[in-house]
């Protein structure tokens, strides 16, 4: 079985112009290229990764796609275009024209506007996602989950993932409203969840306990079909190394059955995002 990473990132300080990170957060405050993370998949079984943006510009959108043409491992691109742009569908389609590029990702949890995603103006870009073959990567924080719901619901073809399980506060019981508005979007059959992020959420100190009830209910309300497992690597760094997230994913999901296990750590992936199963390393 292939084991993909459904969600890491590349970036270069001098192409963000001070946006996120700061430099105070020492271990992701510097360039991050494949080189830094092809010996981590080596070591650690992972075959390929879907490879998201982290800035809200075309620009790069394209460096990861140049990436993208230059290291096989990058088996799909998560870009950024201006979904309310009036140029939208066309930029859309520009972009799409590369065969890695995947899916597109508004930053939702950056706006100003909890409800932005839940707009009839998104229709236009909507259109020309499905009409080439395009998914959605949510990135939400809880306040954002209603909203995403209203999307859902409204475009019912569109295949969607909610990133880092829109995350939420891992206190030592998850928040009652989390619980409910992750259930409801689990009921809108094409929305799937990537069992990520957690650990950063949590911070130093982090223990599988703690988050075991976070990814209980993900597997739940969703099913081991509709979840895949990735590492937010580098922002992983912050509170865990890649083995140490492996490791205790593998704890989180030591109740499913091989097949379920399975499903999570690739298969899923590769479904979602179209991705050719080759094999493993």
């Amino acid at each position: 079985m292939m084991r993909i990473d459904a969600h890491q990132h590349f970036w270069r300080l001098a192409a963000r112009a001070g946006a996120w990170p700061p430099p105070d957060l020492a271990p992701i405050y510097r360039d991050f290229y494949p080189d830094d993370l092809a010996g981590l998949l080596q070591q650690n079984g992972i075959a390929a990764t879907v490879l998201v943006q982290s800035m809200p510009n075309e620009a790069d959108t394209r460096f990861m796609l140049d990436l993208a043409d230059q290291h096989s491992f990058i088996a799909a691109v998560v870009g950024w275009v201006d979904l309310k742009a009036v140029e939208a569908s066309s930029r859309i389609a520009v972009m799409a024209a590369h065969p890695k590029l995947r899916g597109l990702r508004p930053m939702l949890q950056d706006l100003k506007d909890d409800g932005w995603i839940n707009d009839p103006a998104l229709a236009p870009a909507v259109g020309a996602m499905l009409r080439h073959g395009l998914r959605l990567d949510a990135l939400v924080l809880p306040r954002h989950l209603p909203s995403l719901l209203a999307f859902a619901r409204r475009h019912p073809s569109l295949p969607i993932v909610i990133d880092h399980m829109a995350k939420p506060a891992m206190g030592a019981v998850p928040d009652a409203q989390w619980l409910d508005d992750m259930a409801r979007l689990a009921a809108e059959p094409q929305v799937h969840c990537k069992l990520s992020g957690m650990v950063t959420e949590a911070g130093p100190g982090w223990t599988v306990e703690q988050l075991m009830p976070y990814a209980r209910h993900v597997l739940q309300v969703f099913g081991p079909e509709r979840v895949m497992w990735g590492s937010d690597w580098p922002v992983l760094r912050l509170a865990a190394d890649y083995a140490a997230w492996l490791a205790a994913s593998d704890a989180l999901l030591a109740h499913l059955d091989q097949g379920q296990r399975d499903a999570v750590f690739g298969l899923n992936a590769a479904r979602f995002y179209g991705i050719e199963q080759t094999g493993t390393i």
